[in-house]
C-alpha cells in the first residue's frame, strides 16, 4: 500500500517540476552563474555582473571611439592681410559656401576625451576652391551623449580666384564646438542607439582672420 501511495505522489509531482526545471535552464543560459557555500554548507547562486565602467548613454567610459561625418557652411575671410592672403581691391572680402567631410577618432578618459580629426572640403560658391586640414581635439562629455570641444589645428586654403598669382595659403586654425546625441534634444525615439549626433563649430583660420560657422551630423561607431 505504502508502495502505492508513493507511486502515486512522484506522478502529481512530475507535470510541476518539469515546467521548474526548464525554466531554470532558460535563466542559466543568458546569465553567468557562480555557486558559493556558506559556512553551514549551503550553496548559494549569484549572477555576475559587467563591472566595465559605462557613460550616460551606456557607451564605454573608456576606450576608442571612430566617426566620420558631413557638414556644410561657410567663411568669410578678412580685409586686412591674413597668413599671407593679399589684400583685394575694392575692400573686396574673400568668401565662400562649402560642404566638408571629416574622419577621426576620439579617446573617451571618463568624463573628458580627446581625439585627432582630418577634413576635406570643397567650395561649392563663392571664392573658395578647397580646403583640408587636421586637429586635435578635447573637451567634456554631457548629457546622455554630448560633447562640448575645443580644437587646434592646420589648414590650407585653395581660392579659386585671388589678387595674386598663387593661390594656396596655410596657417594654424582654431574652433570651438559642441555635438549633441538625440536624446539630448529629444529624439531618442527616431534614431534610438545608432551613435548619431548633431554638431555646430565656429572656426578660425590664422590669428582670428576668418569667420567659419559650420553645422552637420557625425555617426559614431
Amino acid at each position: 500500500m505504502r508502495k502505492i501511495i508513493a507511486v502515486a505522489a512522484a506522478a502529481a509531482a512530475l507535470p510541476f517540476a518539469v515546467p521548474a526545471f526548464a525554466q531554470d535552464t532558460t535563466t542559466g543560459a543568458g546569465t553567468m552563474e557562480t555557486s558559493t557555500a556558506d559556512t553551514s554548507g549551503t550553496m548559494t547562486t549569484t549572477a555576475a555582473q559587467d563591472e566595465t565602467p559605462r557613460a550616460p548613454d551606456g557607451s564605454k567610459a573608456f576606450g576608442i571611439e571612430p566617426y566620420v561625418g558631413v557638414l556644410g557652411g561657410w567663411e568669410r575671410f578678412d580685409r586686412q592681410e591674413n597668413a599671407g592672403i593679399p589684400i583685394q581691391p575694392n575692400k573686396y572680402r574673400l568668401d565662400g559656401a562649402m560642404v566638408q567631410g571629416v574622419v577621426g577618432v576620439n579617446v573617451p578618459l571618463g568624463p573628458v576625451f580627446v581625439g585627432a580629426e582630418g577634413n576635406v572640403a570643397k567650395g561649392v560658391s563663392g571664392d573658395i576652391d578647397w580646403e583640408y586640414g587636421a586637429a586635435g581635439r578635447f573637451g567634456l562629455r554631457a548629457g546622455e551623449s554630448g560633447l562640448i570641444y575645443g580644437k587646434v589645428g592646420y589648414q590650407w586654403v585653395n581660392f579659386d580666384k585671388v589678387a595674386n598669382a598663387n593661390r594656396d595659403y596655410h596657417a594654424m586654425t582654431y574652433g570651438v564646438g559642441v555635438e549633441v546625441g538625440p536624446k539630448d534634444i529629444g529624439l531618442g525615439g527616431i534614431t534610438g542607439q545608432s551613435g548619431v549626433r548633431l554638431r555646430l563649430e565656429m572656426n578660425t583660420f590664422s590669428d582670428a582672420k576668418s569667420f567659419r560657422p559650420m553645422a552637420g551630423i557625425i555617426a559614431h561607431f
